[in-house]
C-alpha cells in the first residue's frame, strides 16, 4: 500500500548548554578538547542535552530534549554530518511531548571512530543503533533518518522490526538488498546518463571513493571548513534532466578537480545556522572524512547483510518517503530509484518537497510538519 501526503517556520533558540557553562568554555573550544573517546562536548542549544553512552564495543554521542518519559523518536543523520542537523527538529518534536534523541554516528563527532575501513558496515551501525535502543529503554520508536542515516534507519527496521513502530526516510530511499552500487548503477535513468558516456551515472562519486579512496580523503580535509561550506548548497529546479556533478568526479580527477581542494566557500546559514555549522567543523576536526567515507567501501558486506534480513527485507511498519525534488543523486521522480521501495515496504507513504538533497535543512518547518502529518494519519 503506498499512500500520498501533500506536504508545510520554525527557527530554535541558540544559548549554550549547561555544561559548557558550568565549565566556563565555550562550544568551539569544548568542542576542540573533545577526545575520541566520545566526551560530551559544547552544545548550542537551551534544550539540546548532551549524552554518551559506551559498550566494550562502541562509544556512541548523542544529543536529547524533551520529557524523558515521552515516546521516543531517533534521528540519524547522513553524510557529512552529525546529530546537530537535526537540531529544528528536535526542538519541535520535543515542544510536541517526544523523546528526543540524535546520535553522531559511528566515525562522527563524539563517537568512536574505528581505524579500519571495514569497520563502517551498515551492520556494524546497526548494532550501534540497537544498543544505544537498549540504553534508552527498549521500547519501539519511531527512527527518522537521511541519506546514509536512512540506511540504517531502514536495515534497522528490516533486521530488527520489534525495535521500530515506523521509519522516516528522507532522500536516500530503502533498498532491500542494500544501498551499495550493484543495488544502484543497474537503476540508473539512462536518458540522463548515457552507459557509454557515464557508466556509473550519478554514483561515480560512489565508485570513485572505491577506487581513489586516499586522494578522496585528502582532497575533503584540504579545508574542513570549506569543504563542509561547498557540500552543503541548496537545490534548484534548473538541475532537474540534467547531469550531476557527482557524475564527473573520476574524469575530473576528483571532486574539486585539479586544486584538490574546496573552493573558499561561505556556508549558507538557511542550511546550517552559523553557530551549528561552527560546532559541525570543530566535529570533523575530530576525525577529518576517513571515517565518514569508509562507508561507501563496504558493499560486498552490506549486500550479504541484507539478504541476511527476515522476509527478505521487507518491511512491515508505516513507512514515511520524503523525496528532494531537485535532488540529482536520489530524487525517485521520473526514474525507478524508488521502485525496490514501493515493493519492499507493506504501507509505505510518499511525499515530496521542492529541495536538492538536504531537505531536512533546505525545508525545515515543511519536513518537520510532513513528518508530524505522517505520524497523526497512521496514529502514531
Amino acid at each position: 500500500m503506498t499512500d500520498l501526503l501533500q506536504p508545510i517556520n520554525f527557527a530554535a533558540g541558540l544559548t549554550l548548554n549547561r555544561r559548557c557553562i558550568l565549565l566556563g568554555m565555550s562550544a568551539a573550544s569544548m568542542l576542540g578538547a573533545a577526545s575520541m573517546s566520545g566526551v560530551a562536548w559544547g552544545m548550542p542549544s537551551s534544550t539540546l542535552v548532551s549524552q554518551t553512552y559506551s559498550t566494550l564495543r562502541h562509544t556512541t554521542y548523542y544529543i536529547e530534549c524533551g520529557p524523558a518519559d515521552g515516546p521516543l523518536l531517533i534521528f540519524l543523520h547522513g553524510w557529512p554530518s552529525i546529530g546537530l542537523i537535526w537540531h529544528a527538529h528536535m526542538d519541535a518534536f520535543a515542544a510536541d511531548g517526544w523523546h528526543c534523541v540524535a546520535p553522531d554516528l559511528r566515525g562522527y563527532g563524539g563517537s568512536s571512530a574505528p581505524a579500519a575501513n571495514d569497520a563502517y558496515t551498515t551492520e556494524q551501525v546497526v548494532a550501534d543503533m540497537a544498543e544505544l535502543h537498549d540504553h534508552l529503554g527498549g521500547k519501539p520508536a519511531i527512527w527518522v533518518g537521511h541519506d546514509w542515516g536512512s540506511v540504517v534507519a531502514g536495515a534497522l527496521a528490516a533486521h530488527e522490526p520489534k525495535r521500530s513502530r515506523g521509519v522516516v526516510l528522507t532522500s536516500v530511499a530503502y533498498f532491500p538488498d542494500a544501498n551499495a552500487l550493484p543495488t544502484l548503477v543497474p537503476l540508473v535513468d539512462r536518458t540522463i546518463y548515457p552507459a557509454d558516456q557515464y557508466p556509473d551515472g550519478q554514483w561515480d562519486y560512489y565508485r570513485y571513493y572505491n577506487t581513489h579512496f586516499e586522494a578522496a580523503v585528502a582532497d575533503l580535509d584540504a579545508d574542513l571548513a570549506a569543504t563542509l561550506a561547498s557540500v552543503y548548497r541548496p537545490g534548484s529546479p534548473a538541475a532537474i534532466g540534467k547531469v550531476s556533478p557527482t557524475a564527473v568526479i573520476t574524469r575530473n580527477g576528483g571532486r574539486f578537480g585539479a586544486a584538490h581542494r574546496a573552493p573558499p566557500t561561505q556556508a549558507d546559514p538557511a542550511l546550517w545556522p552559523p553557530v551549528d555549522f561552527n560546532v559541525l567543523v570543530q566535529a570533523f576536526k575530530a576525525h577529518g572524512f576517513r571515517p565518514p567515507c569508509a562507508w561507501y567501501l563496504n558493499d560486498d558486506a552490506n549486500i550479504t547483510y541484507a539478504r541476511k534480513a527476515p522476509n527478505g527485507g521487507r518491511l512491515s511498519q508505516p513507512v514515511l518517503f520524503v523525496n528532494g525534488d531537485w535532488d540529482q543523486i536520489c530524487s525517485i521522480t521520473g526514474n525507478r530509484m524508488g521502485d525496490p521501495m514501493r515493493a519492499a515496504c507493506a504501507n509505505l507513504t510518499v511525499t515530496s518537497l521542492p529541495a536538492g538533497h538536504w531537505v531536512p535543512m533546505e525545508r525545515k518547518s515543511e519536513h518537520i510538519q510532513a513528518i508530524r502529518t505522517w505520524l497523526q494519519s497512521k496514529k502514531l
